[in-house]
């Protein structure tokens, strides 16, 4: 019998929500895309949920796109870009608006779309060896929706290194540029995001997490809707140019690129 692509568990008021394609380094694709929205929204109507715990089975968080998704990308007309990067959009949103405080639990690597996920989410504990960063324009494509949530996390400076460079970072180094909130050993991460939920569950009232995470929204990010419906269509837009075909033709086929 197949694994199910996101497990759901909910003990003491905590709903962990767990990427589960390990053996696709919990890569993002239409179908797991679609199945972490309704799986967020779920918690949002769970009453018995009062914090949500994104993580991730294997030693990978999520290593971006899968490979067969990059492979139909090419395929896809302008319209169906247009629809799949407006899924995506919805994801990183649904997360980004819950209810529910959400907090990320990274166990390895968050890569372009994967860093994507942890970027939106509300308070991020990650272990010393994972790496973050968003790899796009080394395949010709280009971080468009992330961004709009990336530039409200860090400044205009730390986002053009990170976004311009592709480069990826340590767990320390997104620690100091404000992407994620803590960095804790792997020994330990479990007990600390834990008892850091329950605290939250036990210590404040579910009414003010949630007014509190909507006024910080709204006040450092009144135009995201606007730049978000921008973002989509650039991304759309994007997977047609010459570039994209070409960094992902060579991808595919581990060739380096010469740009």
């Amino acid at each position: 019998m197949t694994e199910p692509l996101v497990l759901y568990s909910v003990a003491d008021r905590i709903a962990t929500i767990s990427i589960n394609r390990p053996e696709k380094r919990n890569a993002l694709n239409p179908e797991l895309v679609a199945l972490l929205t309704s799986t967020f929204n779920q918690a949002a109507s769970d009453p018995e949920v009062k914090v949500v715990v994104l993580k991730a089975i294997g030693n990978i968080f999520s290593a971006g796109a899968d490979l067969a998704y990059l492979q139909q990308l090419q395929q896809n007309t302008y319209e169906e870009n247009l629809a799949d990067s407006d899924n995506l959009r919805h994801l990183f949103t649904t997360i980004y608006h819950l209810p529910k405080v959400v907090i990320a639990q990274v166990e390895g690597h968050a890569i372009a779309g994967g860093c994507g996920l942890v970027t939106v989410c509300d308070i991020t504990f990650a272990v010393p060896e994972a790496s973050f960063g968003y790899t796009e324009v080394k395949l010709g494509f280009v971080p468009a929706i992330v961004s709009c949530f990336l530039l409200r996390k860090t400044s205009e400076t730390i986002a053009k290194k990170i976004l311009l460079t592709g480069s990826l970072c340590s767990a320390q180094e997104a620690l100091d540029y404000g992407l994620i909130t803590y960095v804790t050993n792997k020994d330990e991460i479990d007990p600390i995001v834990r008892n850091f939920a329950l605290s939250l569950c036990n210590e404040a009232s579910s009414n003010a997490l949630m007014v509190t995470k909507q006024l910080i929204g709204q006040t450092t990010n009144p135009d995201l809707d606007r730049s978000l419906a921008e973002a989509v269509k650039i991304n759309a837009k994007v997977r047609e140019s010459d570039d994209f075909k070409k960094g992902i033709a060579a991808f595919i086929s581990k060739e380096k690129i010469n740009w």
